[in-house]
């Protein structure tokens, strides 16, 4: 159980450290785009982000699931997986949505609601972070 936890510490923490980068300044800078170039910007920011942010993404959705289940009574594990499974729900209901927009082009409201709705990732990976620091840490080994 221990490398689960280690495995599913890394990608938690790659991944909050990439939202808050995606959230101060990537999704920002979306702003100044040239807007005849945006939608190929775009295309290229999609399709290069997934590459990073998939694989880790599911790395951390798979390693949280199994924590769970091997140990539902445990309170950070199941905090722990909730934030993920919402975390995933907001992708799939705000951010996709919003780059789908975007593919079309520059979209200034769209733009706005991508750097907002995107607040609530950023809040929840910040926190799956601090979960996947307590146990590894070993606050609740003796609950595992």
């Amino acid at each position: 159980m221990k490398f689960e936890i280690l495995i599913n510490l890394i990608s938690s923490s790659m991944l909050m450290c990439l939202i808050w980068l995606v959230q101060v300044l990537h999704y920002p800078s979306f702003r100044f785009i040239d807007q005849a170039n945006f939608a190929l910007f775009e295309s290229f920011h999609t399709r290069s982000i997934s590459f990073i942010v998939m694989p880790l993404m599911l790395i951390e959705l798979f390693t949280s699931g199994l924590l769970f289940f091997k140990a539902p009574q445990n309170l950070l594990l199941s905090i722990s997986f909730v934030s993920v499974i919402l975390i995933w729900v907001s992708t799939f209901y705000f951010s996709i949505p919003c780059h789908q927009k975007l593919s079309l082009g520059y979209d200034r409201q769209v733009i706005e609601k991508l750097i907002n709705t995107n607040w609530p990732r950023t809040i929840l990976w910040s926190l799956k972070f601090l979960l996947s620091v307590l146990l590894i840490k070993g606050v609740s080994y003796e609950r595992l």
